[in-house]
């Protein structure tokens, strides 16, 4: 039952995105950008093969370089930051809308619980990121199909996982604030604001120093994501992530359940 519910209200939003003109604007820009910089740091005039051919032109003796694994880092590093203007717009709406439209006490009275509704609008929302996301991987097996010695898949696909699943904790962290105010635009500026500084955060501890800037860096989601985009596998990046996902949708859930009480 908990299953059926969490797939019916994922489809409901899933199909919401794909029928809202500002989810296509968003998806529109999204492909532009990251298309413009994909070409311009592959092939550009600044872009990495050029410069590499560059130096062997000039006869300047340089390390071997790995192209490859050099794009992805500067490819992805410009994702991840491009996601920070991106997905804030996509979540603010989760449950603004439905507070601006006074749905959210039908949620919230409703006998589906909050956990089931919070993840299966976080599921939806998710989804329709990674569509967008779907074109990046036809231009890189393009890109990549000339690489020799041929990438291994493992580093791609981790470059992958980290773009969702950091995409996947913003989101979760935005459904959140989205619960908190029935006006998207403040919804999509908090999420924004707060997203930014986790991901500084490590700017800020190396500023600090110390044990109490150590331990920022634990969680700091800059540094979590880079660690996957480098194809460097480590649980505690995973659980950090996923520590953020979770926690997004506990506040969710309990942000909604507050509401309810609050109308009783």
């Amino acid at each position: 039952m908990i299953i059926a519910n969490t797939i019916a209200i994922f489809q409901k939003e899933l199909q919401g995105y794909f029928g809202s003109p500002l989810a296509y604007i968003v998806a529109a820009v999204f492909w532009l950008i990251s298309g413009l910089f994909f070409v311009e740091l592959l092939l550009g005039q600044e872009g990495i093969i050029q410069q590499v051919a560059t130096s062997e032109q000039l006869g300047i003796a340089t390390a071997p370089v790995d192209v490859v694994y050099l794009f992805l880092n500067s490819f992805f590093a410009v994702m991840g930051s491009l996601s920070l203007f991106i997905l804030p717009i996509l979540s603010m709406g989760l449950y603004a809308e439905e507070r601006k439209r006074g749905t959210i006490e039908l949620l919230a009275t409703s006998p589906i619980t909050n956990w089931v509704v919070a993840l299966g609008k976080l599921l939806g929302v998710v989804a329709f990121f990674i569509v967008m996301i779907l074109p990046l991987l036809i231009y890189e097996a393009i890109a990549f199909s000339a690489a020799k010695p041929p990438i291994p898949p493992v580093v791609p696909l981790l470059a992958h996982l980290g773009l969702i699943l950091l995409a996947t904790a913003i989101l979760s962290l935005g459904m959140f604030i989205s619960s908190l105010t029935d006006s998207s635009i403040i919804a999509a500026i908090l999420t924004f604001a707060l997203v930014l500084f986790l991901w500084i955060i490590d700017l800020i501890a190396n500023n600090i120093g110390g044990e109490f800037g150590e331990a920022l860096k634990h969680i700091s989601l800059l540094e979590s994501y880079n660690n996957l985009v480098q194809g460097i596998f480590d649980t505690s990046d995973l659980i950090l992530l996923a520590s953020y996902i979770f926690l997004g949708l506990f506040l969710t859930a309990l942000s909604i359940e507050t509401f309810r009480f609050s109308r009783q």
